[in-house]
């Protein structure tokens, strides 16, 4: 099958790590790399404070200070550590895809780079929504690996709040077909992995749910393409859309996380 994979400029699990492992069952054959403008960085802020509120803006806006204090560094040599495993698993093709750069993934040059390659499945790991006339051009749909569990966690962050929920059941990364609406397409399986919920942070364990199911993920892709590949269905479960993590809640899970590993640690005290 002929790919094209869409993410972040600087996103290198995705941008090589992920396009290696493209590449190695399928014909990879464009990549559209997102640089985003801070026009778009400021749309998100206004819609996260339109959802939200001010005040829940400013817990957004702790986390996201707290995070790049304490968290980001480890994170970081996290994912390089797991990029170059994966590095050494998926070899760089000989033929090398073709690149389109670009500010959003619905742009003309967006389109019509996807239009000349006509490819037959493509992936979005992007934050912005996909409009109809990008997301129907490959032949098989076009595919998110979405952090959370759909329908219950749609849009942003979903195994971040899963956590923060005590639902742990329900970390997993979703793969679902994109259709007009937000994580509402249909849903052709669920990968989750093992965690330290303790001392994990959500970045990791929603990455590690992509990047310890890639031969699953491939298969169901194969199967897909093939034709012979079922949806799940979720009519009747509980929906939801969430935003980005707010710092009371990530102390609120680590509190919890701290609890049932001192109970498991102790269980004559608990």
């Amino acid at each position: 099958m002929k790919t094209v994979l869409i993410c972040h400029d600087g996103a290198h699990l995705d941008q090589v790590g992920l396009a290696r492992w493209m590449g190695s069952f399928t014909d990879l054959a464009g990549i559209i790399v997102l640089r985003e403008s801070k026009q778009r960085m400021w749309q998100r802020v206004r819609k996260e404070i339109q959802r939200s509120g001010l005040l829940r803006f400013a817990d957004v806006a702790a986390f996201r200070l707290y995070y790049r204090m304490f968290l980001a560094q480890r994170d970081r040599a996290w994912e390089e550590a797991e990029l170059t495993r994966l590095k050494q698993q998926y070899p760089e093709s000989q033929t090398a895809p073709r690149i389109c750069y670009t500010n959003s993934p619905n742009s003309s040059e967006a389109r019509a780079f996807l239009k000349e390659i006509a490819p037959d499945l493509m992936i979005a790991r992007c934050k912005t929504l996909l409009k109809p006339e990008v997301f129907s051009i490959p032949r098989h749909g076009t595919f998110v690996l979405h952090p959370g569990m759909c329908p219950e966690y749609r849009n942003a962050h979903g195994c971040f709040w899963a956590l923060a929920n005590g639902e742990p059941e329900k970390v997993a990364v979703t793969l679902l077909r994109i259709d007009t609406g937000v994580d509402t397409g249909p849903v052709y399986g669920y990968f989750s992995c093992n965690f330290d919920s303790l001392n994990d942070s959500h970045i990791v364990i929603q990455t590690k749910a992509v990047t310890a199911n890639l031969d699953a993920i491939q298969l169901k892709l194969e199967e897909i393409v093939a034709g012979t590949a079922s949806s799940i269905p979720t009519q009747g479960r509980h929906t939801a859309v969430w935003g980005q993590p707010w710092l009371t809640k990530y102390f609120a899970w680590k509190r919890s996380a701290q609890r049932i590993h001192h109970a498991s640690c102790h269980p004559a005290l608990s």
